[in-house]
């Protein structure tokens, strides 16, 4: 499993398009909510869904094959027994990471996307790991258990003010 600090890092870091299965549109659903904070940050968030035409002011694809720009991280939030064929799908659009949120832990799906030279995090939440590690949490008193004299890597889209 991709969970160390710098390979989490090295995934988010150099990451520009997210495909987040099972985003709803629904303001107070986690999918959103992290959806959301990773568009801020200047992801490109890909909905996947079939069940709406947009969500955060982008067009919803009803499966990742539908897709047709290159997708770095599939970020899955649905059931543990939904990521294989997800999994399956991730590998046949070349996907750089498949990333199961907090909850979710298919090992078959993880090393079947390993097996294709795929990352694989499990049981995380990118909205939360990016928050850790690019800055964020720190400033409502979470500990980070980051310690470094050095300044965090800015994420894609962040405008740094001196």
């Amino acid at each position: 499993m991709s969970d160390d600090i710098s390979t989490l890092r090295r995934i988010l870091g150099s990451a520009r398009t997210i495909a987040v299965v099972g985003l709803s549109a629904e303001w107070h659903r986690p999918s959103h909510f992290a959806a959301q904070y990773m568009q801020a940050k200047g992801y490109r968030v890909i909905p996947v869904n079939p069940k709406y035409e947009s969500i955060l002011g982008e067009r919803c694809v009803a499966r990742l094959e539908d897709i047709t720009e290159p997708v770095d991280i599939v970020d899955v939030f649905r059931r543990t027994e939904d990521v294989g064929s997800i999994a399956d799908s991730a590998v046949r659009i070349k996907a750089k990471c498949l990333w199961q949120q907090i909850g979710v832990k298919n090992l078959e799906a993880d090393a079947k996307v390993r097996a294709a030279g795929m990352d694989s995090v499990m049981d995380r939440c990118v909205k939360i790991e990016h928050a850790r590690l690019f800055g964020g949490l720190h400033w409502v008193g979470v500990n980070t258990r980051v310690l470094s004299a050095k300044r965090p890597l800015v994420s894609p889209g962040t405008t740094v003010v001196a």
